[in-house]
């Protein structure tokens, strides 16, 4: 089965409802999904933002959580909500995700995350949130944690930042496929399926 990278980014909006259905995938278009954590704050910086910029733009802002609102009732997701604050810190999930293997594991984690923050308002960053999400999908959640804050991790993950900006990525979600071919946005996952089906 063919491989389509899904790079996507915990304080990310739009890689919420693109995890909650991009599994969907092999059954509608014989296309295996690799989970693939990263962080936009380094790449933001190179472009001089601090925030993002859903907040340095204001109308923008607005736009996207009602454009959400209507993606997640689309999707019987649990609605939208804004955390507070906005981005959330997302460093010690992505960390944690990508110290899980590839595969159900990390998927589930990383779709618990995401209906934590945005459909419950939790912190993402609060050891006591990520152990409980650990615990309930029967992962080892202190030893997870704990590795979160070893080097290795640390490096491994700005490792994949550097990956992610060799592959062109400028945003969250994107789908890389196996040639090479970028996609960006949750709008254009099914494209990025049905192209990743034809190689």
């Amino acid at each position: 089965m063919s491989v389509l990278q899904f790079w996507y980014e915990f304080a990310s909006t739009y890689s919420y409802p693109a995890a909650m259905r991009v599994e969907e995938a092999p059954a509608r278009y014989g296309v295996s999904i690799s989970w693939q954590p990263f962080l936009l704050g380094p790449i933001f910086k190179g472009h001089g933002w601090d925030t993002s910029p859903f907040n340095l733009h204001a109308d923008k802002g607005r736009y996207m959580w009602r454009d959400l609102e209507r993606i997640c009732a689309g999707l019987d997701l649990p609605p939208m909500r804004r955390p507070d604050p906005f981005p959330q810190n997302p460093l010690k999930a992505a960390r944690i995700a990508l110290s899980l293997p590839d595969g159900q594991a990390r998927s589930q984690f990383s779709k618990a995350v995401y209906a934590a923050e945005f459909a419950w308002l939790l912190p993402i960053d609060d050891d006591n949130v990520l152990r409980d999400i650990l615990i309930g999908l029967s992962l080892p959640a202190d030893e997870l944690i704990a590795t979160s804050q070893v080097e290795t991790t640390k490096q491994a993950l700005k490792s994949q930042v550097a990956t992610a900006q060799n592959l062109g990525i400028f945003g969250a979600p994107a789908f890389v496929a196996s040639d090479g071919e970028l996609f960006w946005g949750n709008d254009r996952l099914d494209d990025a399926l049905k192209w990743q089906a034809r190689l």
